[in-house]
C-alpha cells in the first residue's frame, strides 16, 4: 500500500497521531506534512484566532497544545494540498472552505457528519470539543430537525481527571451515538468514554483514517 499524504493544521512530527492513524490501519504508511511547518514559534503565534468562529486547537511536536486561525491555516494548507494530487487526509475535523475539491480529499467534518447522520438520523448526538469557545458553532452546524446535541469540551491530552470529569457530564446528557471530534483525540479518550457511556462511540481519527486508506491502491 502506498504512503498516504496526510496534511495537519500545526507542525510535524506527531508521533501520537500517526501512531494512532497506524493502529487504525495497519501497515499503512504516513507522509505527515504540516500547515505551519517553517514557521518560528513567534510566526506560529502571529497566527492566532480572530474569534471562537476561527479557532483551531492543535498540539505541537513539543506537546504544547496551542490555538490557531482556521483562516491562516487553511490559506497555507491550500498550496500544500495542490502541490501534491491523489489520495490525502486533511488531520482536523473542522469545516474548511477554499481547499481543492477533489473527491480524493477527505476532510473528516464531511465522512464524519455523514456517517453520523446515516446512524444516527433522530436521537441525541453527543460531541466532545477541544474548546469551550467552540461549542455553540459545532453544535449549531449539526443540530438539525429531529436531532439534537450535547457538547462537552474536553481538552485532548488531557489528565485522567479532567477525562473522567468530562465523560460523567456527556453520561448525564443520556447521548445515543458520541463522536469525538477532534483529530487529536485518542484511543485512551475513547476507551475512558466507552467505560462511562452505554452509546456507540466514534474516534475522529480512526473513522477518517480508514476513510482515507480506502482511497489507496490495493496491494
Amino acid at each position: 500500500m502506498a504512503a498516504l499524504p496526510v496534511f495537519i493544521i500545526g507542525q510535524a512530527p506527531r508521533h501520537d497521531l500517526v501512531d494512532e492513524i497506524a493502529t487504525a490501519v495497519p501497515g499503512l504508511q504516513v507522509a505527515l506534512r504540516g500547515a505551519l511547518d517553517g514557521l518560528s514559534r513567534a510566526q506560529v503565534a502571529d497566527c492566532a484566532p480572530r474569534d471562537g468562529a476561527d479557532t483551531l486547537s492543535t498540539v505541537l511536536p513539543s506537546g504544547e497544545g496551542i490555538t490557531v486561525s482556521k483562516r491562516a491555516v487553511t490559506q497555507r494548507l491550500r498550496g500544500l494540498l495542490e502541490a501534491v494530487p491523489g489520495a490525502a487526509l486533511l488531520a482536523c475535523t473542522g469545516a474548511f472552505k477554499g481547499l481543492p475539491e477533489r473527491p480524493s480529499l477527505v476532510q473528516p467534518s464531511a465522512v464524519l457528519n455523514g456517517l453520523a447522520q446515516a446512524l444516527l438520523p433522530r436521537g441525541r448526538l453527543g460531541l466532545f470539543v477541544p474548546l469551550p469557545e467552540q461549542a455553540e458553532a459545532l453544535r449549531a452546524e449539526r443540530e438539525r430537525e429531529g436531532l439534537s446535541v450535547a457538547v462537552v469540551p474536553l481538552r485532548p491530552h488531557g489528565d485522567d481527571a479532567a477525562r473522567e470529569v468530562a465523560m460523567r457530564r456527556m453520561a448525564a446528557e443520556a447521548p445515543d451515538l458520541v463522536l469525538l471530534d477532534c483529530i487529536s483525540y485518542t484511543r485512551r479518550d475513547k476507551a475512558a468514554a466507552v467505560a462511562v457511556l452505554s452509546c456507540p462511540v466514534l474516534l475522529s481519527v480512526a473513522v477518517a483514517a480508514r476513510a482515507a486508506a480506502s482511497l489507496l491502491p490495493e496491494v
